[in-house]
């Protein structure tokens, strides 16, 4: 490019052409190189202008190439990018000459042909051409290095940006190697026409025959006086066109064409069209002119005509050509594109007005790709107009008609929204009768109501007013200020037909009243309820079944209404199946409310207060209108101051499911007095669950807290596992096998022991905390995390502390608002308090008859040390771990062990390695033996042994003294 920029300013612009093309063919090592630019009489038409390192057997088929061809010329000027043939073939044929007839024979395969666009400042580009020898193909550094030098070759042309053709185009267009002889450029097509010829020497104008036999009115002595008189003749406007097509002409030694206005003698126009060609010397120089003139006003006014009829149509109507620049539009376009002023030779895709509607331009171009003509309707630019698009391919390029269908699409939305309306209408009808009918209770009913008939008919209030006693009370409203409700239940009577309900009831048919004024002209005494309700306009529907009245449905509108025939007919069909909805509702209800009370009543009614943990719980049942579930939580206190720490589900809502959670909670506490391990208790409830049927199903997880080894054994079948909120502010879900549920496990459960510090809170809770519908059960779970996590961090330690509250926030938190719970749902929490070690004493005992003194001693040392030192509990104590540690020596085998708790109770417990469960017996008054156990059931709260990993404990409970709780 340095050597390029070097060359003189001074340097015509052929010789530019040729240095840079020659530049170009050497960086790129091509075979040759060519460039084409528009240009002459013809549209559409590139000329060689200049070639380089190419025989002219190679460039004659290039001389002349179409501008709308597939060759990479004339795809490369027409669509303003860089392209590539692999293998070298003939341009497309233009009128008169057929590059393929002109192909060399002897031409190597694979020539590779690349071509790249010349800007050209405005007009139409041109290209430059570079041929590759075979298999040699250019990369993206060559093909930048081209665009470099076409850039470079524009911005040195020429201002005119037209060449001369090199001298084997103009031999090529002479088809003769000498000077060119006068021949028409083309026929004139039987048209009577002039031939002149125009001298270019000396100006000379010359005609075969007189051109007022031609072109009426016309000077005829105008040929006589040269083309400075001819020029004179020209309307103005057309001047400026004129001389250029001529100075193209000759620029370019070739055929050309053009279309104007010359004056007459009275002074009008007439339109001629002249065709001419250009005739050199066999030097190549321009000498003459020859052409033709014939008059084309007929044309034009059939022409102008058309162009009348065309601005003055209803409908709008655009010119293209083939790059979709608007050539003419009408008055009706206008009002859609703009002003032809403004956007005559625009680009279609330019106009404001097209540009505003999404999608049109790739629906032309779809449309006009098919070939044949296609409609559809866009949006106007202004959002509320429509219009019907046209396109009509023509073979100048495209015409499009504009219809304003605005009024159309306006009619058809109207009618469009009149059905619409009319179904929806029918629809709400339909979906009142069909909700009516699933109404289970009296929301649901109000609801129905509130959806299916206020909406449709534009109500503004609702109150169902139910039969109790002699009295209407509320059942439900819409639309009024507690206030008002407050104010109507229990004031108006069944009976009292001086009160619009009343009436109603007693006439059994709907009464409408369309204003105040009516309202008080009717029923005197209902001024302050009309005041209150700041209601305009009612109707009161009597709701009766099997002849018994059971309330009344009351709607109201907040401005005067007159109720036509169709509606007060909907109202009256509507009022029987509102009335039996009613009724079920309320059986319904009554059957929840009983079902409910059941289910609470056998739910713990207040949770035993322990000192080892402190909980709370709560449970929320499903929705109203679903059947009561079968969840269920218990804390039972254990021997050895452990806690059972319990929460089950039973699959399935009913009563049944009811009375199932019942028998397990009942099983389970049972169970627990027996002292068994979590893993043989679930398998107890598992062949509970299994009894019921194959339908039966459970879930239970069970769990117990030792408070002096701090650790939590359980054991789940089905249920998710519980939170754990440590003291460290960590929260974390205890590890789970995962056990199916009870009635299809398969026991042996699996009992898990984790250790918990001091002050853990335990989550325990049903699948219905933390699953619904928009939500699975990995989500619940991280989110009751997320809430603990909140808890345990509490900047407050009373706050953090109050379980109460924080159940509440938790269920408020997880569960969706106020009847929207489809499933019953149960949590229990529990913090844990281990036993401190100064409340616990352990010790070895020998085996043989010194072990109960000794347990005395050590007893009565003990309670002294924890200020128990009152005589009757140290004797009773005594007795009661001397006759224990007696029955083991005479009836079981070692190692002995004494253990004592202060707790809630004085706990004492003798550990021996035997499995034998000792039982009272009744005794005669003649036996020796046999009153141990009755003596120890008579000093103590409670007993009882517990098997062990070693064998069994045997364990009594004393309270303590009061000073010491």
């Amino acid at each position: 490019m340095r050597l390029l920029d070097a060359v003189d300013e001074d340097r015509r612009d052929v010789e530019v052409l040729l240095t840079a093309l020659q530049q170009a063919v050497a960086e790129v090592h091509g075979l040759g190189g060519m460039v084409h630019l528009p240009g002459g009489g013809m549209s559409g038409i590139l000329y060689l202008v200049a070639d380089s390192g190419l025989p002219e057997s190679m460039t004659r088929p290039w001389l002349i190439i179409p501008a709308r061809g597939t060759a990479p010329p004339s795809r490369a000027a027409r669509n303003d990018t860089i392209a590539w043939q692999p293998d070298l073939a003939p341009p497309d044929p233009v009128p008169g000459r057929d590059p393929a007839a002109l192909w060399p024979s002897r031409l190597p395969a694979g020539i590779g042909h690349l071509a790249v666009p010349i800007p050209g400042g405005g007009r139409r580009r041109g290209a430059l051409s570079v041929l590759f020898a075979p298999g040699d193909e250019p990369g993206a550094t060559e093909c930048a290095f081209l665009d470099e030098v076409a850039a470079w070759m524009s911005g040195r042309l020429g201002s005119s940006g037209i060449l001369n053709p090199s001298l084997t185009l103009l031999r090529a267009l002479e088809n003769e190697s000498g000077p060119q002889e006068a021949a028409l450029p083309w026929d004139v097509e039987g048209a009577p026409s002039v031939t002149y010829t125009w001298d270019l020497r000396t100006g000379e104008l010359t005609a075969d025959r007189p051109v007022e036999e031609v072109l009426a009115g016309i000077d005829p002595q105008v040929m006589s006086g040269g083309i400075e008189a001819w020029a004179a003749l020209i309307h103005p406007d057309d001047l400026p066109g004129a001389v250029a097509g001529f100075d193209t002409g000759i620029q370019l030694r070739g055929g050309f064409q053009n279309e104007y206005r010359v004056r007459r003698e009275d002074g009008t126009y007439l339109w001629i069209e002249a065709r001419a060609r250009t005739i050199t010397n066999e030097d190549g120089a321009p000498v003459k002119v020859i052409g033709t003139l014939r008059d084309s006003s007929e044309t034009h006014a059939a022409a102008e005509s058309v162009g009348r009829a065309l601005q003055h149509m209803s409908d709008g109507f655009v010119s293209l050509d083939t790059d979709w620049r608007i050539g003419f539009l009408n008055q009706a376009a206008e009002r859609f594109l703009g002003a032809a002023g403004d956007v005559a030779g625009a680009l279609l895709w330019n106009i404001p007005a097209v540009r505003a509607v999404p999608g049109l331009e790739q629906r032309c171009r779809e449309t006009a790709a098919e070939g044949h003509p296609a409609g559809f309707d866009v949006p106007g630019p202004d959002g509320t107009s429509w219009y019907h698009l046209r396109l009509v391919p023509v073979p100048e390029g495209l015409t499009l008609y504009i219809t304003d269908t605005t009024e159309r699409h306006l009619r058809e939305a109207e009618r469009a929204a009149a059905e619409r309306a009319s179904a929806e209408r029918a629809a709400l009808v339909q979906r009142i009768t069909r909700e009516l009918a699933e109404a289970v209770t009296a929301q649901d009913v109000m609801a129905a109501m509130a959806d299916g008939v206020m909406t449709p008919l534009g109500a503004t209030g609702l109150v169902v007013l139910g039969v109790v006693g002699d009295r209407l009370n509320v059942v439900g409203s819409r639309g009024y200020a507690e206030r008002f409700t407050r104010l109507l239940d229990g004031h108006w009577s069944v009976r009292d037909t001086m009160n619009p309900v009343g009436d109603a009831l007693h006439t059994r048919t709907s009464l409408c009243i369309s204003s105040p004024e009516e309202f008080l002209t009717r029923y005197p005494r209902a001024e302050t309820l009309i005041r209150e309700s700041d209601k305009q306009a009612w109707a009161f529907l009597p709701l009766a079944v099997s002849g018994r009245e059971i309330g009344a449905a009351v709607i109201s509108f907040s401005r005067p209404r007159v109720l036509d025939d169709d509606e007060r007919t909907l109202l009256t069909a509507l009022s029987g199946l509102i009335a039996q909805a009613l009724e079920r509702a309320g059986l319904y209800d009554e059957a929840t409310t009983r079902a409910r009370t059941l289910q609470r009543s056998l739910l713990p009614q207040a949770l035993p207060e322990l000192p080892e943990v402190t909980t709370a719980a709560r449970y929320q049942p499903a929705k109203q209108g679903a059947d009561v579930g079968g969840d269920w939580y218990d804390v039972i206190p254990l021997s050895a101051a452990r806690v059972a720490l319990v929460i089950g589900d039973v699959m399935g809502h009913g009563m049944a499911e009811a009375a199932t959670m019942g028998r397990l909670r009942t099983a389970v506490r049972t169970l627990s007095e027996l002292e068994l391990p979590p893993d043989e208790i679930l398998g107890h409830l598992n062949d509970i669950v299994g009894e019921l049927g194959n339908d039966a199903f459970a879930t239970c997880l069970y769990g117990i807290y030792d408070p002096v080894s701090r650790c939590l054994s359980y054991a789940s079948a089905g249920q998710p596992p519980p939170a754990v909120a440590h003291p460290d502010g960590t929260v974390t879900f205890l590890p789970m096998t995962p056990d199916p549920p009870l009635g299809v496990a398969a026991p042996p459960f699996e009992t898990l022991e984790i250790p918990l510090p001091a002050g853990s809170l335990l989550a325990l809770y049903s699948d219905g905390l933390v699953e619904r519908k928009d939500r699975d059960v990995t989500a619940g779970m991280n989110h009751l995390a997320e809430l603990l996590l909140q808890s345990v961090n509490a900047t407050s330690p009373a706050e953090a502390s109050d379980l109460d509250a924080l159940c509440a926030t938790l269920t408020s938190a997880l569960l969706p608002a106020h009847g929207a719970l489809v499933d019953d749902a149960a949590l229990l929490l529990a913090r844990t308090h281990p036993l401190d070690a100064e409340n616990v004493a352990e010790w070895p005992l020998p085996d043989d008859p010194m072990a109960a003194g000794r347990a005395r001693e050590l007893v009565r040392a003990q309670l002294t040390d924890w200020d128990l030192a009152d005589e009757d509990l140290m004797m009773t104590t005594e007795l009661l771990v001397s006759e224990l540690v007696g029955n083991v020596i005479r009836h079981a085998c070692g190692p002995i062990r004494l253990r004592m708790l202060r707790s809630r109770a004085l706990i004492c417990e003798v550990s021996d390695a035997s499995l034998t469960t000792p039982h009272i017996r009744h005794t005669s008054a003649t036996d020796e033996g046999g009153r141990g156990l009755q003596l120890i059931s008579a000093l103590c709260q409670r007993w009882g042994t517990r098997h062990t990993r070693t064998g069994k404990s045997i364990w009594t409970e004393q309270p303590l003294p009061t000073a010491s709780v």
